[in-house]
């Protein structure tokens, strides 16, 4: 095993190390289930989105004057464009919240390829791997309301709001290093607070693994894949980088 590192490089690379992992073959049926429903809820956010708007525009171009006729057009760009921040953001809370539970048996499995070993909670009924997952899902939204309320209201406030997206995205690098190392973290029974706590001892190697997946969730399409890389990338900095008796 590696010495421990807060390395933000390192961290980073473990991005691109869940990308080879995810290709096993005894790690493989664990990313297929979750990332079909995922592209079925992205599917479904874009036609409920399209239908709605569609209605909306029905609605208001018979009250406006002939020469207004071109802002139809006008509508539906604005619309693409606030449907991408919307569904992009609505995207990321529903999949974690539907992955979860089969996260957890992702990341056993990863760990299990890695070291040879079963985790401690790589046989929990999925009843209760549901349960958990999603309170720890809840308490993960919980945290992140903690600190974005905050944020966001730095956005109004002059001078002080030009700090403003350097802030938000070293917090959205660290929250996603929290969200995706929880799952190997949680199966050795190690609760949010702990979690927190061991990260902040190597708060550059996460805020790097977080930022590598942050940018990665950027990409069209790709995104689909971002959640079950950034688990088996998290299970191999955890094994490698986190040593539990540290």
């Amino acid at each position: 095993m590696n010495t421990p590192s807060n390395n933000p490089v390192t961290g980073a690379g473990y991005f691109l190390r869940g990308l080879t992992l995810i290709g096993q073959p005894r790690i493989r049926r664990f990313v297929i289930l979750p990332l079909v429903i995922n592209v079925l809820i992205f599917a479904g956010l874009i036609v409920l989105a399209w239908g709605q708007f569609g209605h909306f525009v029905d609605w208001l171009m018979p009250n406006l004057p002939d020469w207004l006729a071109w802002l139809s057009w006008l509508l539906w760009v604005v619309f693409g464009l606030m449907a991408f921040i919307v569904i992009f953001f609505a995207f990321s809370i529903l999949a974690n919240l539907v992955g979860a539970p089969f996260n957890g048996y992702l990341a056993a499995a990863v760990e299990r390829h890695l070291t040879g070993n079963n985790p401690p909670g790589s046989d929990r009924p999925f009843l209760q791997e549901f349960t958990l997952a999603l309170l720890g899902e809840l308490r993960k939204i919980g945290y992140f309301l903690l600190f974005a309320i905050p944020l966001l209201i730095l956005n109004f406030i002059p001078l002080l709001n030009l700090a403003a997206p350097v802030l938000w995205a070293l917090f959205g690098a660290w929250m996603l290093s929290l969200e995706y190392l929880d799952y190997p973290l949680a199966n050795h029974g190690l609760t949010f607070p702990e979690i927190r706590q061991r990260l902040r001892r190597q708060r550059f190697l996460g805020l790097g693994f977080g930022a590598a997946v942050m940018l990665a969730t950027l990409i069209p399409v790709f995104n689909f894949l971002v959640m079950p890389i950034a688990v088996a990338g998290a299970t191999a900095l955890r094994v490698e980088r986190m040593p539990l008796d540290g």
